[in-house]
């Protein structure tokens, strides 16, 4: 799990979501999921979550081939889901700007390099997520849909994972940094595995596939299975910033100019 280094790192990523995903200049798609463990000893309320059970949170970004390329484990449960993502290190980086991204000039359309995400995370110049439906237009529903189309790489990633890790399949009864290790090294061997054994580690009907000449996702046989993961709860929309509004703007802008594909207009 190679954390990239450099621009030119983030545009090998950046270029495989161009391709697969038709999403330009995103270097992965982010999530977060509560991982049921028992309750550790002495901890009292301090891992009980929303949903009612003990849980630590995993915290991922994911590129356009399923891979983890980072991933955060460990918070506890209780912990706001709004709040999580900024106390991960790579949401200080992301706010700090210590990620060395590609700088405008150097992306399509001169648009900010970004990274994708849910309902779940606050809006930033370079972290997008879905308009409101209360606010949506025909022009915000292609763009949530360009932008839900790409996720996925996330939501499988995930699920692939807990289908072949059964460890996922139940509480985790270990102690508390020990479920740390098994959760990182699960999410490590899902990335050998995937680069490894496709074939037989996710072959091409157990995830989501694109129909080329419709565009239409066809979900993959993972989603019929169980993951026991929960999502995180989704922010109120909260204060923007104006240039986080002003980036998800244009990129609406550009997913219904230049940038549109003949099949996005199912989404209006």
């Amino acid at each position: 799990m190679e954390f990239p280094k450099t621009a030119d790192d983030w545009k090998r990523i950046a270029s495989d979501f161009d391709e697969l995903w038709q999403f330009p200049n995103c270097g992965g798609a982010l999530d977060g999921k509560h991982v049921r463990i028992t309750q550790p000893a002495n901890s009292g309320s301090f891992f009980f979550n929303y949903k009612g059970y003990f849980s630590v949170i995993l915290m991922a970004l994911v590129n356009a081939n399923y891979e983890f390329v980072d991933v955060d484990v460990g918070m506890n449960g209780r912990v706001s889901d709004g709040g999580v993502f900024e106390h991960t290190s790579f949401g200080e980086s992301l706010r700090n700007n210590e990620l060395l991204l590609p700088l405008n000039e150097d992306t399509k359309a001169n648009l900010n390099f970004v990274f994708i995400a849910d309902e779940a995370f606050p809006l930033h110049p370079h972290l997008l997520k879905p308009f409101a439906q209360r606010t949506l237009t025909p022009e915000r529903r292609i763009f949530n849909y360009r932008l839900s189309r790409a996720r996925r790489v996330v939501e499988n990633a995930f699920g692939i994972m807990a289908n072949w890790f059964r460890v996922f399949h139940t509480a985790i009864n270990l102690k508390l940094p020990s479920i740390d290790f098994v959760v990182l090294a699960c999410c490590v061997l899902h990335n050998f595995l995937r680069r490894h054994d496709t074939s037989s580690y996710s072959p091409p009907s157990f995830i989501d596939a694109v129909d080329a000449r419709t565009g239409d996702i066809v979900p993959g046989e993972w989603r019929t299975q169980p993951d026991n993961f929960t999502a995180l709860q989704a922010l109120g929309s909260g204060r923007q910033a104006d240039d986080a509004r002003d980036c998800r703007e244009k990129y609406c802008q550009y997913f219904n100019g230049s940038g549109a594909v003949p099949w996005q207009d199912r989404a209006v």
